[in-house]
């Protein structure tokens, strides 16, 4: 109920925000309107403006922020959030243009706040452009980030400047105060984000342990803390980790832990590769300096009681799973639980071992499901639907509590075939790992 009510009360901060140009606009303006459209198109223009800041806060890394709704959904929501910040935008620059005065544009001329305006659209629409297209793009994830954030920054305090410059509805002392005030707390994130947290994490460094090879092309990196206690998390959350480089650094990289959280010291997290730094990680050495920022996220069985577990898993999404089991097992938790994991071959079963090692530790019943299976397979193949899991799961089950974590399509069935037999939707919670 806790979370609830700090979901609602942050959905109420957000709406103020978003409705707090607005309202000082039109307070104590001693100025006419200057027609329904041109007054229309500056509303679009001030709330786009908002959305725009309130995007920082959504990818601050906020605890605060992230644990009513979860971290996925929260990205999820920047990325709707940017698409109608876009829309706002054009449609303020559509009805704001003067389209008589295009034929006779002469740079020399343009005012400063016209060109302050086209940047902050310009930068926006290159940012959107390059977030939703950057595999077609073939942007390096590395190089997406760099450009997101450069991007981000242009946009928001070219519009600033452009609103100012205007002057119109902010023509008075205490509006620009306020303006100024919004500005300076997106600002504030951003220093939070790329210089005192950084400095935090400088002070509490990592160290490559060991490195080992798993199936798939995942490699399992053991961290542990250089003069410090190291972290407690919760099984199943994730790290922001950047490795090899300075914790400044623009680009860092999400991984969940796989291993107990009731271990003391040392940590592991599994990285398959995909492309981009992923691919380089069997390459590092041991000793590598590492920095970690979390941990992060709510979906974990600590966060929900229930009278039972069911894990579902896809490929490398086993990571965070992992983590619950091996808990469970060090805790002697003597629950029932259900692990089904999805995979193309069973040679490519990450942690397939270690989760034959855990069903010895553990009330736990393991159904593989192989989209590829050999030609003496007997179990289920295919891909997890609502008979495979009718036909495993046990009765009384709508009191356990259900995670799934792995490639979007396959959650996206999951969610769909728990429901259909009848799976509570309170009871389903789920990590998406294709964020971007």
């Amino acid at each position: 109920m806790t979370a609830v009510v700090r979901g609602i009360a942050w959905l109420g901060i957000l709406i103020g925000i978003c409705v707090a140009p607005l309202a000082f606009a039109l307070i104590s303006t001693n100025r006419p309107g200057l027609g329904f459209w041109t007054d229309f198109s500056v509303a679009l223009g001030f709330v786009g403006l908002a959305l725009m800041g309130i995007e920082f806060a959504l990818v601050a890394r906020v605890k605060a922020v992230a644990e009513p709704f979860g971290t996925d959904a929260l990205v999820d929501f920047h990325r709707q959030i940017g698409y109608a910040g876009l829309a706002f935008v054009l449609v303020h620059v559509a009805l704001s243009a003067e389209l008589s005065k295009v034929t006779a544009f002469t740079p020399a001329e343009t005012p400063s706040r016209v060109w302050f305006g086209a940047v902050a659209a310009a930068a926006l629409v290159v940012l959107v452009i390059t977030s939703v297209w950057r595999r077609r793009m073939r942007l390096s994830y590395e190089l997406w980030q760099l450009l997101h954030a450069v991007l981000a920054v242009v946009a928001i305090v070219a519009a600033l400047v452009h609103v100012l410059l205007v002057n119109y509805y902010v023509d008075t002392v205490w509006k620009q105060a306020l303006w100024s005030l919004m500005a300076a707390a997106f600002i504030w994130l951003l220093v939070w984000v790329r210089v005192i947290r950084p400095l935090q994490m400088r002070r509490r460094p990592w160290t490559v342990e060991r490195i080992r090879p798993e199936r798939d092309r995942t490699t399992v990196l053991t961290l542990r803390p250089t003069g410090h206690d190291g972290l407690h998390f919760e099984p199943g959350q994730f790290a922001w980790i950047t490795v090899g480089r300075s914790p400044f650094s623009v680009t860092s990289h999400p991984f969940s832990f796989c291993s107990s959280a009731e271990a003391d010291g040392s940590v592991e997290v599994a990285i398959k590769a995909a492309g981009d730094f992923s691919s380089s990680v069997a390459a590092v050495d041991p000793g590598t300096e590492v920095y970690v920022d979390g941990p992060h996220g709510v979906f974990s069985i600590d966060q929900y009681e229930g009278a039972g577990f069911c894990l579902i898993a896809g490929g490398v999404g086993i990571a965070p799973a992992l983590s619950m089991l091996e808990t469970l097992a060090d805790r002697g938790d003597v629950r029932p639980v259900v692990l089904f994991a999805g995979n193309r071959m069973w040679d490519s079963i990450i942690f397939r071992d270690r989760i034959d090692e855990l069903t010895g530790r553990l009330n736990m019943k393991v159904v593989h499901v192989l989209e590829e299976p050999p030609p003496d397979w007997t179990a289920e193949s295919g891909y997890l639907d609502a008979d495979i899991l009718a036909r495993h799961l046990p009765v009384g089950c709508r009191r356990y509590q259900f995670f799934a974590c792995g490639p979007n399509p396959m959650l996206d069935a999951v969610e769909t075939a728990l429901v259909q037999i009848g799976t509570p939707p309170e009871r389903i919670h789920t990590e998406r790992f294709d964020w971007v």
